[in-house]
């Protein structure tokens, strides 16, 4: 049987609990709205600027993305990501990406997970690449990208209020670096 994008995975966190890892369903949107507009509030690694409205989140998380996948345990939203293509027309089939992980799931596992899982959803919706365009220079999560093999691209000084952000990609699927 071929692999769906659309499929609910049973993942393993860090710390041992199930994670139910697939496309984002209408009962979680207002949980995402709530965790979303809690990093933009604390300026934890996205540019929008707090408060978060609505219209902002549903273009960020739903009307502009190819996918938004989540992840729960027990029922309860723990992150989720989103994937869309970067660029587009002829360029559609790179794709950028963004995560969150509930502030106290952190450290657990699961943002490993998330982006391991785009990893293979990528391929699955028609891209070969992910690429990052705003990661800024003090973000925990860089290690874990280039482990997982995105390599810097390029430096945007000073992009967001003083600090550098830099900009990583990955092929995905088959092939070299995937």
């Amino acid at each position: 049987m071929a692999a769906d994008a659309s499929e609910v995975r049973r993942l393993m966190s860090g710390a041992g609990e199930e994670l139910l890892v697939g496309p984002l369903q209408p009962t979680y949107h207002h949980d995402l709205f709530v965790l979303f507009a809690d990093i933009v509030e604390k300026k934890e690694g996205y540019p929008q600027a707090p408060p978060l409205s609505a219209a902002t989140f549903e273009a960020t998380w739903l009307t502009t993305v190819t996918m938004t996948v989540a992840a729960t345990v027990a029922g309860r939203l723990v992150g989720a990501y989103y994937l869309k293509p970067n660029f587009p027309g002829r360029a559609a089939h790179i794709a950028n990406a963004g995560y969150v992980v509930d502030g106290a799931q952190r450290r657990a596992g699961i943002g490993r997970r998330l982006v391991e899982d785009s990893l293979w959803r990528a391929p699955l919706l028609g891209f070969d690449a992910i690429q990052f365009n705003l990661v800024f220079a003090g973000n925990p999560a860089r290690a874990l990208y280039e482990e997982l093999g995105w390599r810097q691209i390029g430096r945007l000084p000073a992009a967001v209020e003083g600090e550098d952000a830099l900009i990583y990609w990955r092929p995905v699927g088959e092939g070299p670096g995937a």
